[in-house]
C-alpha cells in the first residue's frame, strides 16, 4: 500500500465511536475503536486499551464514517461572479480554489476529483494541487482531470460568450483526431490524472444543447485512446441519450451528469462496468423547479440555462426515475463551481434520496464506490490498513440522510482539522 499520503507526527491515535460505519456494510457496526499510527488505520475492535502516550478522541456520541469523496467538482468556478468570471485571471481562480478546498474539507470531503479547470490558458488545478502537496494550503487530497476537453461550438467553448472580434485562445478546444491527440497529451503533460471531455451540449452554456451529440464516434475513441496509451482513465460530460451510449462504447470510466440516459443505455452502462456520477442535486433538483422564476434568480441563472431546463425538465425526472431503479454504480458528485461553495454538498446526499436512491447506495456512492471509481486503494472504507479520512456526524444517515450536512469531526490522514 502507498501511504506517503496518509502521514501523522502522532504517534497512535485511538478513536472511541458511538456507532460506526466502514463505508462497506449494509448497515452501521455499532460501537468501536479505531487505532491510528501513523495516519494509517492498525486496528478496529469493540474495545482498544490506549496504549501510554496515545491520544484519545471521544466520539460516543457521534456515528463514525470514511471520509466522504465527491467525483465531480470545479474549484475554479463560481456562478456568483459569471457576468465577469471570464475575464478573471488564473491567479484570482487560484484563490477561488484554495477558499474552495478549505469548505469542501470542512464540510466532510476528504478527496475530491476536479473534472474542469477553468482558467483557458493555464493549469490552475496543476498548482493547487501542488501547493496541498507542499502544505501552503489545506483541504482534501486533489485528483484533477485537467481542462474540460471541447470542440469548438461545445460545451466548453466559452469564446462563444465573446464577441467574434475578441479571437480569444482557449488550449482545450479539440477538431478531429490529429487535434484531439495533441490536446490530451498537452494536459497529461501538465499533470491531468484524468481526461474530461464534453461529449454532448449541456445546460450552463449559451451556444449548444444538452442533447446535441458534439463529437463523432470517431473523435471519442481517439480521445479515449489516446489517454488510455497514457494510463489515463476518461470522464465525460453527457446528458444526452446519444451521446452516452457512444462514450460508453468508447470506453469512458465514468458518466458524468447522464441526465436523459434511457434504460436501453443504462442497461449498457451497468453491462460495461461504467461508473456513473448523476450530480442530481445540480440537475434534477433544477428540473424540479424549472417553473419557479424565484428559484432560477436566487440561483443566478442565465437565460439560456432556463430555457433548455424547462425543455428537458419531463426527460431529466423520469431518467432519475430510471436510474433508481437501476444496477449502475452510482458515485457521488455535487457540481460544486456550478452551483455556489454556498451550498454543502452533502446537499447532494438528500436529493439521491428524494429520486429513489436508497440511503446505503447514496452513502457507498461517496466511499467506497467512489473510491473504486477513482482507483484509490487506500480510501472509501474504514479498515486496517487504509488511510485515517475519517469523519463523524450527529445522528444515523441510515435513518436520516439529512445528517450528513452537519459533519462535525474530519480527520484526514490522521490529522484532525475539525472537531466540535
Amino acid at each position: 500500500m502507498n501511504t506517503s499520503a496518509c502521514q501523522s507526527k502522532i504517534p497512535v491515535v485511538i478513536i472511541r465511536a458511538g456507532n460506526t460505519w466502514d463505508g462497506v456494510s449494509d448497515a452501521p457496526l455499532g460501537s468501536r475503536d479505531i487505532r491510528i499510527e501513523g495516519g494509517v488505520i492498525k486496528e478496529i475492535a469493540e474495545n482498544i486499551p490506549a496504549p501510554e502516550g496515545a491520544e484519545v478522541i471521544n466520539l460516543r456520541d457521534r456515528m463514525v464514517l470514511p471520509g466522504l469523496i465527491d467525483c465531480h467538482i470545479h474549484l475554479t468556478l463560481r456562478p456568483e461572479i459569471s457576468p465577469t468570471f471570464w475575464s478573471h485571471s488564473g491567479t484570482y481562480k487560484g484563490l477561488l480554489g484554495a477558499q474552495a478546498l478549505q469548505i469542501l474539507l470542512m464540510n466532510g470531503f476528504t478527496t475530491v476529483r476536479d473534472v474542469g479547470d477553468m482558467d483557458l490558458h493555464g493549469y490552475t488545478t496543476r498548482d493547487l494541487k501542488i501547493a496541498l502537496a507542499h502544505g501552503i494550503i489545506k483541504g482534501p487530497r486533489l485528483i484533477t482531470s485537467g481542462h474540460m476537453i471541447s470542440c469548438r461550438g461545445g460545451h466548453m467553448d466559452v469564446t462563444a460568450a465573446l464577441s467574434p472580434y475578441c479571437n480569444a485562445h482557449e488550449n482545450c478546444l479539440a477538431d478531429g483526431p490529429d487535434e484531439i491527440r495533441t490536446v490530451v497529451r498537452n494536459e497529461i503533460k501538465w499533470g491531468a490524472d484524468w481526461i474530461k471531455y464534453a461529449a454532448s451540449g449541456g445546460f450552463a452554456t449559451p451556444s449548444d444543447d444538452p442533447v446535441v451529440v458534439t463529437y463523432t464516434q470517431e473523435e471519442m475513441d481517439t480521445l479515449v485512446a489516446t489517454a488510455a496509451q497514457l494510463h489515463r482513465p476518461v470522464a465525460a460530460h453527457i446528458h444526452g441519450d446519444d451521446a452516452v451510449r457512444m462514450s460508453v462504447l468508447a470506453g469512458v470510466r465514468s458518466v458524468e451528469h447522464g441526465a436523459m440516459a434511457s434504460k436501453e443505455t443504462l442497461a449498457l452502462i451497468e453491462e460495461k462496468g461504467v461508473y456513473f456520477v448523476p450530480t442530481q442535486y445540480a440537475g434534477v433538483r433544477s428540473a424540479r423547479f424549472a417553473d419557479s422564476e424565484a428559484y432560477w434568480d436566487a440561483m443566478g441563472a442565465t437565460p439560456e440555462m432556463r430555457i433548455k431546463m424547462r425543455k428537458y425538465k419531463d426527460l431529466l425526472l423520469e431518467t432519475a426515475h430510471h436510474i433508481a431503479k437501476s444496477n449502475v454504480r452510482i458515485a457521488f458528485g455535487t457540481d460544486l463551481g456550478i452551483l455556489s461553495y454556498t451550498i454543502n454538498g452533502a446537499k447532494e446526499f438528500g436529493e439521491m434520496v428524494a429520486n429513489g436512491i436508497t440511503p446505503i447506495r447514496a452513502l457507498r456512492g461517496a466511499t467506497s464506490v467512489a473510491a473504486e471509481l477513482l482507483m484509490q486503494e487506500d480510501i472509501g472504507t474504514l479498515a486496517p490498513g487504509k488511510c485515517a479520512d475519517i469523519i463523524a456526524v450527529c445522528g444515523n444517515p441510515f435513518k436520516d440522510i439529512t445528517v450528513m450536512e452537519n459533519v462535525n469531526f474530519v480527520m484526514k490522514a490522521g490529522i484532525v482539522y475539525k472537531q466540535a
